[in-house]
């Protein structure tokens, strides 16, 4: 399963109810943070969340309202006993703003590790932390803003069926029939045995996209694709502000909507308020006359993605 946490919604400044930019997905123990803007540590503190769980920060791009909260949550990390390595992900310009953000932060008892991601070119999560389902990998895109931004899409595959009747006839111990589940190769009387000799045909997974600031564009239509959750820019309320909003490289709430209709997602959020929307549910009718499972999303919303079980 896959638990997905709003802790920010606010652009541009913060409101007293609405902190900047940041999401959190958790996974096992495991988590990824999405931007972190000024009030992140606040905001998981009231919904409850541990921050001390990430493996990685994703950045989309380096404006103020997306990564103000940097140096604060690094060294609270640091003061909570952090010792392992944390990555940093993120566009082109990353040593720029890590040097910049080291320089507030100070040393670290953890290393931090600045990783720069190219659209199209997946991370392994295996390769941030054990413990990450066989896998599960992060996918960036290019979006359309002002700078170079971009969007994830947080992939977790999940393997077919495991047969113990094709196991027990192949010989392989009880003792190492988890492994073949979690999608290790085993050795079997002298003979490497792959897990898809004991697996089924793959089961639909899990996925979330995360647009970070963002005009409507075909990477992310496409990165959406029947996305289980997508996490969109709506920083424009009204069909009017379209114009406005690509003047400045984000969506409005209709044009959001109409992207995950196109791309098919099951879920919207919509997020990145400008400080004009006072009250993001004023106008949520439109957004769901477009796409029925649009919603407004707010600081502490959250959802558990559970994998879908075969029909019989």
């Amino acid at each position: 399963m896959l638990t997905i946490t709003l802790l920010g919604t606010a652009a541009t400044m913060p409101l007293p109810d609405r902190a900047l930019t940041a999401a959190l997905a958790e996974c096992g123990g495991h988590a990824l943070l999405f931007d972190c803007g000024e009030g992140t540590q606040a905001a998981a503190r009231r919904a409850g969340v541990n921050l001390m769980r990430a493996d990685a920060i994703c950045l989309t791009h380096y404006h103020g309202d997306h990564i103000f909260g940097l140096p604060g949550l690094l060294q609270t990390l640091g003061a909570q006993g952090r010792t392992r390595p944390l990555a940093l992900l993120g566009p082109e310009g990353l040593p720029d703003i890590w040097a910049a953000v080291r320089a507030l932060t100070g040393p670290l008892p953890y290393p931090v590790k600045p990783q720069v991601l190219m659209p199209g070119q997946p991370l392994a999560l295996d390769a941030l932390s054990e413990g990450w389902p066989a896998g599960a990998r992060l996918v960036p895109f290019a979006t359309k803003h002002r700078v170079k931004c971009l969007g994830y899409r947080l992939e977790l595959p999940r393997a077919g069926k495991f047969s113990p009747e094709q196991a027990q006839a192949l010989g392989v111990p009880v003792q190492q029939w988890k492994l073949l589940q979690q999608g290790q190769s085993v050795l079997v009387k002298g003979r490497t045995m792959a897990p898809a000799e004991v697996l089924g045909a793959p089961r639909r997974g899990l996925s979330m996209v995360f647009s970070g600031d963002t005009a409507p564009c075909a990477a992310l239509e496409q990165a959406a694709q029947g996305a289980d959750l997508l996490i969109c820019d709506a920083t424009y309320a009204l069909p009017e502000q379209e114009a406005q909003a690509a003047q400045w490289g984000h969506s409005t709430f209709g044009q959001s909507a109409s992207l995950a209709a196109q791309a098919r997602a099951k879920r919207l959020w919509l997020t990145h308020y400008s400080p004009m929307i006072t009250d993001p549910e004023e106008y949520a009718a439109q957004a769901q006359s477009i796409f029925p499972a649009a919603e407004c999303g707010f600081d502490g919303k959250s959802i558990t993605l559970q994998y879908e079980e075969a029909q019989p």
